[in-house]
């Protein structure tokens, strides 16, 4: 593809992201825990009602991100290996976007926000070369499996199918960052890490209640 067709499949995947349905290829691991939610109460209900908002937030801006540094890539290889993690991110989009409806929650509000500002960042990362794109790539994903090991400890005992979720995401959150390390990443220096973490701290809290 060329520049444009690129741009314009960008503008596909970010209505698709923040504007509709997104499909899972995989089914989601909610339905392999094989429980109900009928043990959930209202509070607990609640409680993963706002920790799966955030987890949905953090994949619409991955898909973001991924369709940004996809877009800037400089070797067909890396563009490839961005555009195969973005569709494993649309299944966590998926996932996350489902288990809401079931807890009887909504996505954020901000969610176009979120997205347009982890798409400028997915390009400035991009326009820095690969292998700081791909360092980017694993600082993103080692906080994300980070936050998500959190969510696990939080989430409900009994939210079992949110959990079952938040675990196979953290999976492949893991992979991703293993595969950019081998792919040639660079390290970001510690100041640009420390910054993602704010910048990370920001989103949560606010997705959290918006």
């Amino acid at each position: 593809m060329n520049t444009t067709d690129r741009l314009l499949c960008g503008i596909d995947a970010a209505l698709r992201a923040v504007a509709a349905d997104a499909h899972a290829a995989r089914p989601s691991p909610a339905l392999a825990s094989g429980v109900a939610d009928d043990a959930l109460d209202a509070d607990a209900r609640r409680s993963s009602g706002a920790l799966m908002r955030v987890n949905h937030v953090g994949e619409v801006c991955a898909q973001a991100l991924y369709q940004a540094q996809a877009l800037t890539a400089r070797s067909e290889s890396l563009r490839g290996q961005m555009r195969k993690a973005a569709r494993e991110e649309t299944d966590h989009l998926a996932w996350t976007a489902q288990r809401l409806r079931e807890l009887g929650d909504r996505p954020s509000l901000l969610n176009p926000l979120w997205y347009a500002g982890a798409f400028g960042i997915g390009l400035l990362a991009g326009r820095l070369g690969d292998a700081v794109s791909l360092g980017f790539v694993v600082e993103t994903e080692r906080q994300v499996e980070e936050h998500l090991a959190g969510h696990l400890e939080r989430l409900p005992l009994a939210d079992r199918r949110s959990r079952a979720v938040v675990a196979a995401m953290r999976d492949d959150e893991r992979r991703h960052a293993e595969e950019a390390l081998a792919a040639g990443a660079r390290e970001l220096p510690a100041p640009v890490r420390a910054l993602m973490r704010l910048a990370a701290r920001i989103m949560t809290t606010t997705a959290h209640r918006l």
